[in-house]
């Protein structure tokens, strides 16, 4: 497994092919998601580095984020940004009633416009994630973690980590969080260097895009 991580991962996606990890390894096209916002400070920096790099990227957004900064969350599709249902209230589905879990994406979704589902935590139970396919909703997940909100690892860990996972396709999660900020603030300018320096291009996720 520490020989062949790429192999693995992709096992492991085909085995949960019903959820979206990452686009074609054949084109050199990532794409980058933010979690948890819009937040009134960290998502306008966000989106003044995307902009500096041409970078498109898709929002997860929360609804109760949404209804307090709407203002925010309505910048997003103008500057050409796609957004997703993150939940209202940030639920972790191992904990709540799949009744309660979706009244929530309900209500999220009576704030968000779209049929893009990321579960907070990347977790999801089989009866949830069932109940919003019929609902229409695509689920996505991701190849690449940059651990910006993890306490214990340090910005320079989190870029090693970014540069050396990801690949074609890749689906990577940042978050727009007062809790990652400081972090952001260190690895988004580089890693869009290095993005852009190994000539990869950014597109937002499309609630058709490949799971393959």
């Amino acid at each position: 497994m520490r020989w062949y991580p790429d192999i693995i991962k992709d096992w492991f996606s085909s085995l949960f092919s019903g959820y979206l990890w990452h686009g074609s390894r054949e084109d050199k096209v990532v794409y980058i998601t933010f979690d948890d916002g819009p937040h009134p400070v960290v998502t306008p920096y966000v989106l003044q580095e995307l902009e500096r790099y041409d970078f498109k990227a898709t929002f997860f957004c929360i609804g109760d984020c949404v209804q307090r900064h709407t203002d925010i969350y309505d910048l997003l599709p103008i500057k050409g940004h796609a957004v997703g249902n993150h939940t209202f209230h940030h639920l972790n589905s191992w904990k709540t009633t799949t009744t309660s879990y979706l009244e929530d994406v309900d209500l999220a979704n009576s704030v968000i416009n779209s049929q893009l589902f990321r579960p907070p935590y990347g977790r999801i139970t089989s009866s949830i994630a069932k109940s919003l396919r019929v609902q229409g909703y695509k689920i996505v997940l991701w190849d690449v973690l940059s651990g910006d909100f993890d306490i214990n690892r340090s910005a320079t860990s989190c870029l090693k980590n970014l540069e050396k996972n990801t690949r074609n396709g890749s689906i990577i999660v940042f978050h727009d969080s007062e809790k990652a900020f400081e972090k952001l603030k260190v690895i988004l300018p580089k890693y869009f260097r290095f993005l852009e320096s190994e000539g990869y291009k950014t597109a937002i996720i499309k609630h058709t895009a490949s799971t393959k």
